[in-house]
């Protein structure tokens, strides 16, 4: 659907769902992906599949979850999102998650999140673009910044993680940032 350098964007297919299942019950992934919140994960595969039905039926005017697949031997290794698409105010928030372990800090969460930035600022004429990290995953926030995001904010001691406080770091990118970065 759409082509990075490391990774390929591509719709959800229910087949899918066993992924989600594996990485939702790895703790590690949880940890790094939501910095453990219980909603995430540990979940069973029943509760996936109720969430497939009204993912596979999202309005891509509104919101769309990918599955995110390695180039090079077209292996699934994780999922990347929209949410809360505002035509009216040409915001957009977006997320990355990389669920296979090996491919951590290897460049695809931040490939990924370049292709669906060129997609949502080029097919939606979008204004804004808006994600967040907790304070403790260091490989996001520098994947981010590298890509043009800019710190906007914190909310303070906002996550709680294995009996400590992190913050929640809140970035965004305008258009005219991304349009001189391209």
């Amino acid at each position: 659907m759409f082509e990075g350098n490391l990774v390929d964007l591509r719709a959800l297919r229910a087949e899918d769902a066993a992924h989600h299942v594996r990485w939702r019950n790895d703790p590690e992934v949880v940890r790094w992906a939501t910095a453990g919140d219980p909603d995430f994960g540990p979940v069973t595969a029943e509760a996936v599949a109720r969430g497939f039905e009204t993912m596979l039926r999202l309005n891509p005017r509104e919101s769309a979850v990918f599955t995110i697949e390695e180039l090079a031997g077209g292996r699934v290794i994780g999922m990347a999102d929209y949410r809360d698409l505002d035509p009216y105010a040409g915001v957009a928030t977006l997320g990355v998650t990389i669920g296979e372990r090996e491919f951590w800090g290897r460049g695809h969460g931040r490939d990924a999140v370049r292709v669906l930035v060129n997609h949502l600022f080029g097919a939606y004429r979008l204004d804004r673009l808006e994600l967040d990290t907790w304070s403790g995953n260091e490989r996001a926030v520098r994947a981010f910044t590298g890509l043009g995001f800019r710190e906007e904010g914190r909310r303070r001691s906002a996550v709680l993680l294995e009996g400590k406080r992190y913050d929640t770091v809140l970035f965004g990118m305008l258009r005219e940032e991304w349009e001189s970065s391209v």
